[in-house]
């Protein structure tokens, strides 16, 4: 399993509205994807305009190549990103260890 985290800054007092956006974001666009396997969106204490998204794939394929050169990364990006300050960061994670 590959977790692809998303670290987003978004435009000052959009919180509510962005999480929003992320959940309807994730049913209308990602949900479906091949190799999803859920999700996470964690906001920041200290700083409240950033928020950490965690998704939870198959394969690093599914992610980059089967959602990321689909149609519904588009309507993803039209959902969430009028919120980004910034563009996000993503990266992606392969399980070292675990408790």
């Amino acid at each position: 399993m590959i977790l692809e985290i998303a670290d987003f800054r978004i435009t000052p007092g959009q919180q509510a509205a962005f999480e929003a956006a992320v959940a309807r974001g994730v049913d209308e666009a990602i949900r479906h994807a091949k190799g999803f396997n859920g999700y996470k969106l964690n906001r920041c204490i200290e700083t409240p305009e950033r928020f950490v998204l965690m998704i939870y794939w198959d394969t690093l394929e599914d992610h980059t190549v089967g959602f990321r050169e689909s149609p519904a990364f588009t309507t993803w990006r039209a959902i969430v990103g009028p919120f980004f300050a910034a563009p996000p960061v993503v990266e992606h994670f392969e399980l070292a260890s675990k408790s």
